[in-house]
């Protein structure tokens, strides 16, 4: 990995952790609020692609883990991996690495409807596929209950989304961190 690599990830991973500085909605009926995180995850990934958009966020959890409060809850430390949020923690990563690998899929054709594709299935459907399944054990309630639950997410979920496909497509146009493979950049 090169030096700008490493920094793009740390750089990334800092922009989670402010993120999480702006304070969280609760969510009446659930115990997962509405935190602005999840623009980081999306952000990450449309813009630093797969490998280092989940790398950014493995960073983060990292630091998470080893104490720093810098969830939206001002929680951290290894006991927010096992609580009702610990599926959407354990979900940031992939789901940036999915936004990221859709969007070098699309790169030569990358648009604002593609890189909006790119964050709803990977920002928004990877992120509820694990998260709540979690929160439905970890809370004790029906997985259907989490489900329904995870609706109040959705709005501002798709408002991070355009806003991070906005400032991908932009980021794109001038000064684009994705460097995809000459055999890769020249095919489909």
């Amino acid at each position: 990995m090169k030096t700008r690599d490493l920094a793009y990830v740390a750089l990334f991973a800092a922009i989670v952790a402010v993120l999480g500085q702006i304070p969280p909605v609760p969510v009446p009926g659930i115990p997962v609020p509405i935190t602005a995180q999840t623009l980081g995850v999306m952000l990450a990934g449309s813009v630093l692609g797969a490998r280092r958009g989940g790398l950014a966020l493995l960073l983060f959890l990292a630091v998470v883990a080893m104490g720093a409060p810098l969830l939206a809850s001002g929680a951290g430390g290894l006991g927010v991996f096992v609580g009702p949020t610990a599926g959407y923690l354990y979900s940031w990563p992939i789901a940036a690495f999915v936004v990221g690998w859709l969007t070098e899929r699309f790169w030569r054709r990358y648009n604002l409807a593609w890189a909006l594709v790119a964050n709803l299935v990977g920002g928004i459907a990877v992120i509820y596929a694990i998260g709540i399944p979690f929160t439905s054990l970890y809370a004790d309630i029906p997985l259907s209950a989490s489900a329904i639950g995870s609706l109040a997410f959705i709005p501002g979920d798709v408002v991070k989304a355009v806003a991070a496909s906005v400032v991908a497509v932009a980021v794109r146009r001038a000064y684009p961190v994705i460097e995809l493979p000459s055999r890769r950049a020249t095919a489909g």
